[in-house]
């Protein structure tokens, strides 16, 4: 009986539950599943908690919130220990120093990176050498 009800179900695991499509039944379909699987429904209400961690009003709270998820959750779960690690970082919560400029910053971070790579191969006159100190 749970094979059925699990089929198909990854979707909707990672959709945003403010967009689960009522006509389609898949929060009925989602809720269902996450009754068959204790562990699964476990992450999935992880997911979200962590997700609501970016709608803070304030740097400070998103930290608060986000100590708390580490604290209360991640230790029971092995699999998660490393992952908490990286997530405790400080630097987690810099989205809130920048008031949503963070995505511009990271497209021209990935111009960069894009002109870097494109530039592979290429070498520099001599002349131009001579100038950085390159023989």
């Amino acid at each position: 009986m749970g094979k059925p009800v699990l089929k198909g179900i990854r979707w909707l695991l990672l959709k945003n539950p403010d967009n689960l499509d009522d006509k389609r039944n898949e929060r009925q379909r989602l809720d269902e599943a996450l009754k068959l699987n204790e562990p699964l429904a476990t992450a999935y209400y992880m997911k979200e908690e962590l997700r609501n961690i970016w709608h803070q009003p304030d740097k400070l709270s998103a930290q608060n919130a986000l100590d708390e998820w580490v604290k209360s959750r991640c230790l029971d779960v092995n699999m998660l220990k490393q992952f908490s690690k990286t997530i405790a970082a400080p630097a987690q919560v810099a989205y809130f120093d920048f008031n949503g400029l963070s995505p511009a910053l990271e497209g021209t971070n990935n111009k960069i990176k894009t002109l870097h790579k494109m530039a592979y191969g290429f070498r520099m006159s001599s002349s131009l050498n001579s100038n950085y100190g390159a023989a």
